[in-house]
């Protein structure tokens, strides 16, 4: 055995060698051929691993040998048929292939086994005691050969050289470009790197659409790559396209590579599908999907069960909003990640003990709606009154009083959201009140007079020392305490101070700035910020109507200054205080006093634009002249912005809920708290993705942006505004939730004019207008941002002065219009592993800026 170890050894490390073994290895193997399993055929590497390779394709520059044979894992004697690449190729390279597929591995063979491949064309791998391991069931189907090819695909063919039977149709844990993944099938993880078991995580695609799972009763999604409707979804090296053939009703995802070099894509162990690609005969990693644009805090297992996820890397306890950690004890003090366990568990016995703990900025990966249109309490109420139920969860879009509510039945990780985002949603996790400790017994009465009449004594004297000791120790530490608050408090002063002098500075360098007020006058002004005087509220603060002095009526926001609201306050100075133009919101003035940060706008009477194009009856509709006012007004605000400052200003957040209209319905855009400035001389800006799911342009994924991402954002308000309806609506059955989609459609089979909104006839009756405006909206939405039009263009369009749009057919092709609706933007300056994970549902309409 020994000289045969040192015969493989040297072979390993010579190439020559190497080559020899390789060169009577053919792709193709004819019927009638065996393979049998002995210690002398096989080869070693040095971890253990060992191989009888049966075919191998030799590659290319761009792709590795590609082989396929009985492998077996390091340190087990069980081998299962496997298709693998090949690592390296020379002298230094003693790296044990990669496996893409395998065929038994739930059912591995020993020592002594036989692969056939029969006269009748069947595959069958027998175990070393005759007993059937695995076939490919294709007997009497007119398989004449088999072969491996350069993509990685064993195939079993006929005389006319089509497919009878192909591993492509029965996918492991690997998927390869190419390979179409159908309703039904799935990529299944490994426990583990070095075990054959299957894990808990699978990507599978349903009639919803493409998802991943983790396995649990009932399944739970943690990441939706592509949603019902969507056509695809991209990464770095390649897309995946989903593909329809309606008259077999055939529904199927097939991987596309956009490279020259060969790549897959795997489904790990932890959850995580990672592509990784070949470059100079070595594998990197290209991808970690979607890891890495929201971070690592929303796979399932993170943490563990009960575990909080925090920054991407850190895994506690669920703590109560008082800090209460007392429900939660880690599985593993030297590893956090394996989870928490309750200290008493959940028992239904003692249902009337169960509590539920509120916890403070936590969020699940998946919500899974049971109660529709009720509030937290009826909520929380239906997770108590039923104990299967793990955790009550609450979304809402306004308050607490109007949302919807999950009510899962088993918890894996959570994650710890940032203060800066404006998430509405309430984690309530089930906990058990622990039984009271049974009182104490009385001490045993003592036979002795002497002992009876010494004890007391001594243990009064004792418990006195004990009290008096007990006192000094309190005493010190709270003397503790308020030493390290008034240091910290010092501290923070001094940071604030600075702050503050550091914006002061900045305000101060500013020309034209709008009138200064004091806190005392907005708070005058508004009543003390009396819920009465409340307009709304979201992203960074809320806003209140308010009178001035002169009796001036002005809408007055006051900012929260947690995370990112003081760096909005000073961007939205900065910007305001420099621009004026009919269609912007004019800043009359602004407030900082100590801790206070306000802006004050002039008051438009009609509120935003969104309660007048969702919220509505028919007597409220808009008619068709005043639609396409607004429409025109939004267009000649961003043809300014863009064009006509000294700096191109790209606001990136255009919505609804930041165009404000007046008593004339004249609408002007608000909130540039989010807006990028770009030199004249710059292309683009490259920045941190920001905005609201649904009006995001798919340029994000690359984060370089133009104006023509407010172009795209325009596209989107422009059907909402025809159309009546949310881009995004929750309330609709998952066909009709995405109006981008639904538009698409409609394009396509030239029935645009469906869509219009039907409360009130007015719009029916300008019909062909309305549709060609609709056209334009298209044009604005192309994938391609360099194709979309320049504002000043779209304002051409609308008045009517050129007719340079696109023809119907050219917008509507397959490729141009595009959804990015599966983007969720992160706040600014935030690191990507910081961002909020919500893979598998994304945050409803104001994740991060919502009405202001």
């Amino acid at each position: 055995m020994g000289t045969k170890w040192f015969f493989h050894m040297l072979c390993l490390v010579s190439s020559s060698c190497v080559q020899a073994i390789r060169a009577d290895i053919y792709p193709t193997a004819n019927l009638s051929s065996s393979w049998k399993i002995t210690t002398g055929d096989l080869n070693y590497y040095p971890d253990g691993v060992g191989l009888i390779p049966v075919l191998a394709d030799p590659g290319s520059e761009t792709s590795p040998a590609m082989s396929c044979g009985l492998y077996s894992q390091r340190g087990l004697d069980s081998f299962v048929l496997s298709i693998y690449i090949m690592i390296g190729s020379g002298v230094n390279d003693l790296v044990s292939p990669r496996v893409l597929w395998s065929a038994n591995k739930v059912n591995p063979v020993k020592i002594n086994a036989t692969l056939n491949f029969t006269s009748e064309g069947d595959l069958v791998l027998g175990d070393a005691n005759g007993t059937l391991a695995w076939s490919t069931n294709t007997s009497g189907k007119s398989v004449i050969g088999m072969k491996i090819d350069i993509g990685g695909n064993l195939v079993l063919y006929d005389s006319s050289n089509s497919i009878v039977w192909q591993s492509f149709d029965y996918p492991t844990n690997t998927w390869l470009p190419g390979q179409h993944l159908t309703i039904g099938q799935k990529l299944v993880s490994s426990v583990s790197a070095t075990s054959w078991s299957e894990g808990p995580f699978y990507l599978s695609l349903t009639s919803s659409g493409l998802s991943a799972f983790i396995a649990a009763n009932p399944s739970q999604i943690y990441m939706k790559l592509i949603r019902k409707g969507y056509m695809f979804y991209p990464f770095k090296t390649g897309r995946l396209d989903y593909l329809v053939n309606s008259s077999h009703d055939i529904h199927e995802v097939v991987y596309e590579s956009e490279t020259e070099h060969f790549q897959y894509m795997r489904l790990e162990s932890n959850g995580h599908l990672r592509v990784y690609h070949w470059v100079e005969a070595t594998e990197a990693l290209a991808d970690d999907i979607p890891a890495t644009r929201f971070g690592t805090c929303s796979y399932p297992l993170v943490c563990g069960s009960y575990g909080v996820c925090s920054n991407g890397k850190y895994c506690s306890c669920p703590k109560g909003k008082e800090g209460d950690s007392s429900y939660f004890d880690l599985v593993s003090l030297e590893d956090h990640s394996q989870g928490c366990v309750p200290v008493t568990p959940l028992s239904c016995q003692s249902a009337q003990r169960h509590l539920l703990l509120e916890l403070d900025n936590v969020d699940y990966f998946e919500f899974v709606m049971v109660l529709a249109d009720t509030n937290v309490e009826n909520c929380k109420q239906a997770c108590l009154n039923n104990c299967s139920c793990k955790a009550a969860l609450f979304e809402y879009e306004f308050n607490v009083s109007h949302g919807n509510c999950a009510l899962p039945s088993q918890i894996f990780s959570l994650t710890n959201i940032s203060k800066q985002f404006t998430v509405h949603s309430i984690t309530f996790i089930k906990v058990q009140e622990p039984e009271l400790a049974s009182s104490k017994s009385s001490p045993t009465k003592l036979n002795s007079t002497s002992k009876s009449s010494i004890e007391p004594e001594s243990h009064s004297s004792s418990l006195k020392r004990t009290v008096i000791m007990a006192l000094i120790l309190a005493g010190s530490f709270v003397l503790a305490l308020i030493a390290i608050y008034l240091t910290c408090k010092k501290h923070n002063l001094r940071d604030a101070q600075k702050e503050d002098g550091e914006e002061e500075v900045s305000l101060d360098m500013l020309p034209n700035l709008a009138k200064r007020f004091s806190y005392d006058d907005l708070k005058s002004a508004t009543e003390n910020f009396h819920q009465c005087r409340k307009l709304g509220g979201g992203g960074f603060g809320s806003v209140f109507k308010g009178t001035l002095g002169d009796g001036a009526k002005v809408a007055v926001k006051r900012l929260d200054l947690l995370g990112q609201g003081r760096k909005e306050f000073l961007a939205e100075v900065k910007t305001m205080g420099r621009i004026h133009h009919v269609n912007l919101v004019k800043l009359v003035g602004f407030c900082a006093e100590r801790s206070h940060r306000l802006l004050v706008y002039e008051y438009m009477s009609n509120g935003s634009l969104d309660k007048w194009i969702f919220d509505r009856t028919p007597k409220g509709s808009l008619k068709w002249e005043i639609r396409k006012k607004i429409i025109l007004n939004i267009a000649k605000g961003l043809t300014y912005l863009h064009e006509d400052c000294q700096k191109r200003i790209v606001h990136l957040d255009i919505k609804p809920q930041n165009i404000l209209l007046d008593e004339d319905f004249n609408a002007k855009l608000s909130d540039f708290g989010l807006s990028k400035s770009i030199d004249k001389d710059q292309s683009h800006v490259i920045t941190q993705m920001r905005g609201t799911r649904g009006y995001l342009a798919p340029e994000w994924l690359s984060r370089k942006i133009t104006e023509k991402a407010d172009v795209y954002s325009f596209g989107v308000v422009l059907l909402e505004v025809i159309c009546g309806r949310k881009c995004m609506d929750y309330s609709q059955q998952e066909d009709n939730e995405n109006l981008l989609q639904i538009v698409k459609k409609k394009a396509q089979g030239n029935q645009l004019f469906e869509l219009i909104d039907k409360c009130g006839e007015d719009m029916l009756r300008h019909q062909e207008e309305v549709v060609k405006t609709m056209r334009t909206s298209l044009w604005c939405l192309h994938s391609d941002s360099a194709r979309r039009p320049s504002m000043s263009t779209v304002v051409k369009v609308l008045e009517g002065v050129t007719t340079t749009e696109p023809s119907l057919e050219s917008v509507t092709a397959t490729e141009p219009i595009v959804d990015s609706s599966f983007l969720v933007s992160t706040p600014i300056d935030v690191e990507p592993n910081e961002a909020v994970s919500q893979f598998s549902t994304p945050p409803r309409a104001s994740i991060l800026s919502g009405p202001r």
